[in-house]
């Protein structure tokens, strides 16, 4: 729900029956007239939630606008004022394709949550005109007469007018138990009639419903994106680069008398090699990868980039039922009544149960029974009475060698008073009804009577929502990843610390509307309790989708797993949204990746392989950092010292597509995840890159001046080819250096990178032996030199700077 607004359904909740039919227009013996309903749809639309749709035209412009298309659409002007139409298309057609790979990508992941979000046909029964007819859920509106049985899907908010049902909210709530809805009561859009039949008057329809509402909140939620945020950080930087040295430049040429125009060609050399162009196809496929290893390990990756938010993670809210729990009874505790033993009241409640009707609380006795051996299949059933909300208990007569016995379970006092127990016999019935509510269990009676004998009382049994296995390993290994588990649940406090407890993670849970309370008169106190809770408790949709922004407003990375419609708008806010595999549509939709496995163990895949992907990227980043500051530095010192331009914008074009484009292969190097969330820290990374780029800017003039100097090198004879050598060979060197923590050779780079650095190295090397359009070649031993100077001083020097710079107390390496 909207917080602050008042939806049409709680007004009517809080009328009676009649009021409520007389304010609707609605008549429970006609129903609406044809003309009424067409009235009805122009005020309020058709039952559904509308979505808004972007076209993928505008979608696709909208690829062209942003820093980085920004320097590119510069650099092509820049290109064209100086003739330079080779550079001009080359840029043009890294632009179309950044676009393209970008848009591409998108689409992709719309389709895929536009396929998890479709929903069934849902059709209801409705009275109108005095005559019943099954129609599209689509076609209701607030007063038509609708009717729901055992099975139905409830279409729309519904009052209801007559009949007892027991309904499952737990896609819509999180309450893990059914819900007795009797005349007066709401019927909720979304929830499932487990019991019984009711007619009802539609109150609320589409976005008006606590389903719609709450798809609404789905809508307006929206989690930070940082993978824009890197990318823009980034740009910034390294514009922020360009432009100090150009304004250098411009102000030493402009003292010697140069003329500002020949300056031009400098600028668009510096702002080519500080685009990075290929850092979103970086992340769009190191992203990807990790998304298809993923499906392998039970991980449907929805959005791309929460591979990469799941790095950074260290809040997880996890949703109760369903999520850390089975959404499933299981017998917890057992109290025989005199003579009579536990495995008699498991016995007697079993049989007091049908298997076929996969009720849950059936289903429970008789998987407990067939857990302690015990032989119901010896049983002949000769009548079973259902549960009916109004007698509120089940009964079978069974038979067996012979001997006929009827058994039934239900509510405590129904079965009491039909035993006919007395004063004393209550008040301890009492006692252990409390102790077991007071741990948040349902607690049922079970009673048995053989050959006419009077009914007696078997026992009583404890029903709960049992934590998965897994859960408690999963929270363990959680918090050794640096990662703090918070669980959020619509059941009441009692339930929820029980659960807690049990799972290992803390006993520290809150009671929302207590926290609502606290934060209204003390929100500084409200602050401390969010910070040191494990959990909360009796909390709505609106809850966990303000506690998620909340502890991103702290500038958490949170996570947030759930598997109902109540989950759907914290899904979608939450950085890395996690629907399990047995989530509604709605949630899967929400979600940014789907557990295709039971449990919640694979989260931690996701968490690793995310780290694994932030590892690829960083060292990525950091490489680009380092060439860009040496080039620039390179570049303009050169131009200052010897009035050359010893690197041209071809050069650099190339570099982009030899470097910037071929270590894309970084995405498949092998690294090792880190053991706490990874953080982006731009500062570090241009610290680690200032020093290495410092070194090997004082490398590159040593070399550039014994080429200039020996070997006689200029523009003609081939001064820019060998510049693009030397360019080259020291980025591909620097990223065996910068991939790894310690020294180069402390892990063997992935095959696919260490082949594509080898190909570009041969590649560079025939091209400047052979000379291309715009590279005058140069010989063999040329090239030969480049390499072994970098060869020598990436892997030896730099590296030995880098372990040491790296090593220096407070400093982490940002990789």
């Amino acid at each position: 729900m909207i917080e602050g607004q008042k939806s049409p359904t709680e007004t009517y909740k809080a009328l009676s029956t009649g009021d409520a039919l007389k304010r609707l227009g609605a008549d429970p013996a006609t129903g609406l007239s044809g003309e009424s309903v067409r009235e009805r749809v122009r005020e309020y639309g058709y039952n559904e939630v509308p979505e808004k749709k972007q076209s993928a035209v505008t979608n696709f412009l909208k690829r062209f606008w942003g820093l980085t298309p920004w320097m590119l659409e510069l650099t092509i002007v820049l290109s064209y004022i100086l003739h330079r139409y080779v550079d001009l298309v080359v840029i043009a057609f890294l632009l179309v394709m950044n676009a393209v790979l970008g848009f591409y990508q998108e689409q992709q992941a719309t389709r895929a949550v536009e396929s998890l979000k479709q929903k069934l046909n849902v059709r209801a029964r409705v009275l109108r005109d005095k005559v019943w007819a099954l129609m599209p859920a689509r076609d209701l509106v607030p007063g038509d007469i609708v009717r729901v049985r055992s099975g139905d899907f409830v279409p729309a908010d519904i009052k209801v007018v007559e009949g007892n049902t027991e309904v499952d909210q737990s896609a819509l709530t999180g309450e893990s138990y059914s819900v007795e809805k009797k005349d007066g009561d709401i019927l909720y859009s979304g929830s499932i009639v487990r019991r019984g039949e009711s007619t009802g008057a539609v109150v609320s329809t589409g976005v008006r419903t606590y389903f719609g509402r709450t798809a609404q909140l789905v809508r307006i939620a929206k989690p930070r994106l940082y993978v824009e945020k890197v990318i823009t950080g980034l740009l910034k930087w390294l514009l922020s680069l360009v432009i100090i040295l150009l304004a250098i430049a411009f102000i030493v040429s402009y003292i010697r008398g140069i003329s500002l125009l020949e300056i031009l060609p400098l600028a668009l050399v510096l702002l080519v090699s500080s685009i990075p162009v290929a850092l979103p196809t970086m992340f769009t496929v190191t992203m990807a990868l990790g998304s298809l290893a993923l499906v392998k390990k039970g991980v449907l990756v929805t959005r791309l980039s929460a591979t990469q938010d799941a790095a950074m993670m260290d809040e997880l809210c996890v949703d109760k039922t369903g999520t850390i729990t089975s959404n499933k009874l299981t017998i917890a505790d057992i109290r025989a009544a005199g003579s009579h033993t536990k495995d008699e009241v498991i016995l007697y409640g079993a049989l007091a149960s049908r298997e076929a009707n996969r009720d849950p609380i059936d289903l429970a006795f008789i998987e407990a029974a067939r857990g302690h051996g015990l032989d119901i299949g010896g049983y002949r059933e000769i009548q079973f009475i259902p549960f009916d909300p109004a007698a509120r208990r089940t009964e079978s007569t069974v038979e067996k060698d012979g001997v006929q016995l009827r058994a039934t379970k239900g509510a405590v006092t129904t079965i009491a008073a039909l035993c006919g127990l007395d004063s004393k016999s209550m008040e301890t019935l009492e006692k252990e009804m409390n102790v077991f509510a007071a741990r948040g269990y349902r607690t049922l009676a079970i009673a048995a009577e053989k050959d006419g004998s009077k009914m007696g009382l078997i026992g009583v049994a404890a029903l709960y929502d049992a934590p998965r296995p897994e859960s408690a390993k999963l929270i363990a290994a959680l918090r050794d990843h640096g990662i703090t588990t918070r669980m959020l649940t619509g059941d009441a406090l009692p339930v929820a610390t029980e659960v807690a407890k049990e799972i290992g993670l803390g006993a520290e849970i809150v009671r929302m509307g207590d926290l609502k309370k606290l934060r209204a008169s003390s929100p500084e106190k409200a602050e401390e309790i969010i910070a040191r809770s494990n959990g909360f408790a009796e909390i709505y949709p609106e809850d966990k989708y303000l506690i998620v922004k909340d502890l991103q407003a702290h500038r958490h990375v949170v996570g947030m797993t759930g598997d109902g419609v109540n989950d759907a708008p914290a899904l979608r806010q939450a950085e890395v949204g996690i629907a399990v595999s047995n989530a509604t549509d709605i949630a899967k939709g929400a979600a940014s990746a789907v557990l295709t496995h039971e449990g919640l163990s694979d989260i931690l895949e996701l968490v690793r392989t995310g780290r694994q992907i932030h590892q690829r990227i960083t060292t990525w980043i950091l490489n680009k950092i380092i060439k860009t500051f040496e080039i620039v530095i390179f570049v303009v010192l050169a131009f200052l010292v010897t009035g050359e331009y010893v690197v041209s914008a071809f050069v650099i074009v190339l570099l982009l597509f030899l470097i910037d484009f071929v270590t894309i292969a970084i995405s498949t190097d092998n690294v090792r995840p880190s053991v706490r969330p990874e953080r982006w820290d731009m500062a570090a990374l241009v610290r680690v890159a200032v020093v290495l780029g410092t070194f090997m800017v004082i490398e590159s003039f040593g070399l550039l001046f014994i080429a200039m100097r020996y070997l006689g090198l200029t523009v003609a004879t081939g001064l820019h080819t060998f510049a693009l050598d030397m360019l080259l060979f020291g980025g591909m060197f620097t990223i065996l250096v910068v991939r790894e923590r310690g020294h180069f050779w402390a892990s063997m780079p992935g095959p696919i990178l260490l082949a594509a650095l080898a190909g570009d190295i041969v590649v560079t090397s025939v091209i400047s032996i052979a000379g291309i359009p715009g590279l005058v070649p140069i010989p063999a031993t040329h090239v030969l030199l480049a390499l072994g100077w970098y060869f020598v001083f990436a892997l030896v020097v730099n590296d030995f700077i880098k372990t040491n710079v790296l090593h220096r107390p407070g400093t982490r390496h940002p990789a």
